[in-house]
């Protein structure tokens, strides 16, 4: 296996001073010098360290990690979640799907469900699609935005650049409150994405999958480039960086957010609450007696 350094994989795609930030300067069909079998290896060997970091984590209770994924239509969201997250336990892993706002929602403030569904400390939260979504597809689509209440107009620019000051503001609060938040945009080409698609359409098993917004949402390919851009730009903070992932191979993807985890989890270097002071002192006799110890038949 060819020898990378893993931090490699995560700073080269690291944005955390957006000012020059362009979404051309990176390539989605990027393959960092690797091949798929190289990639499952690497993704093999760190899913146990991964794991390990995890453990500390939730033992420590001090710290906790949000995930923010983002992408478009076929990125790469889910099998992103189940190939890189499988490794962990599950009881301190939460993964949130940000879907259509109910009613409930929409009469609240937009980073109103996003704050309740945050992790609590000793967990990693996983958001499949988050707040910037509020940014995003209701930029996109502001025509559909239902303004009532709000200031401001969404037709125009300063109402989406005060909402990704909110966001920018918000995040702030949450690392100072001891999160790290990764942000990850599983950057994919628009004939990469037909072609899984396509094989959505193709495959039985997959076809709950689809629907047809998802064709129809490829006309607006330019404007959530530009929405993207932009988000990524105006938000993107040493506690807050964005991560921008070719994504036009998944195991490219996979072992990148991987790295990611893992060095965030290594930068928080939990540690797991020391025992007992009356534990120590009877080491010995508490061993023993554990040895000696049978349990009553039934």
């Amino acid at each position: 296996m060819k020898e990378i350094a893993p931090a490699d994989l995560s700073k080269r795609f690291r944005v955390e001073d957006g000012e020059e930030f362009r979404l051309s300067s990176i390539d989605p069909g990027d393959r960092c010098g690797l091949n798929k079998a190289e990639a499952k290896a690497i993704l093999r060997a760190r899913r146990e360290h991964l794991a390990a970091l995890q453990e500390r984590l939730a033992a420590d209770k001090s710290r906790s990690v949000l995930v923010v994924l983002q992408g478009m239509d076929a990125a790469g969201k889910d099998s992103m979640i189940r190939h890189v997250m499988s490794g962990m336990n599950p009881q301190g892993v939460k993964v949130t799907s940000f879907k259509t706002p109910s009613e409930i929602e929409r009469e609240h403030d937009f980073l109103w469900r996003v704050h309740a569904a945050v992790p609590n400390r000793g967990q990693v939260g996983v958001f499949n699609r988050s707040h910037y979504e509020d940014v995003l597809i209701s930029r996109v689509h502001a025509d559909k935005l239902d303004a009532n209440g709000l200031e401001g107009d969404p037709k125009g620019s300063q109402f989406w650049e005060d909402r990704l000051k909110d966001i920018r503001h918000f995040e702030s609060y949450l690392a100072r409150q001891g999160m790290a938040i990764v942000k990850i945009f599983l950057y994919l080409s628009p004939d990469r994405q037909r072609q899984r698609l396509l094989r959505r359409l193709q495959r039985p098993e997959k076809r709950w999958k689809f629907d047809r917004s998802d064709i129809l949402e490829r006309q607006f390919w330019p404007s959530y480039q530009r929405a993207y851009e932009e988000a990524i730009r105006t938000t993107a903070q040493p506690e807050a960086p964005w991560f921008v992932v070719p994504s036009d191979h998944k195991w490219l993807s996979r072992i990148v957010v991987m790295e990611t985890l893992i060095e965030t989890l290594e930068a928080l270097n939990p540690e797991p609450p020391p025992p007992s002071p009356a534990v120590l002192r009877n080491l010995e006799n508490l061993e023993a007696e554990l040895r000696s110890s049978e349990v009553p038949a039934s």
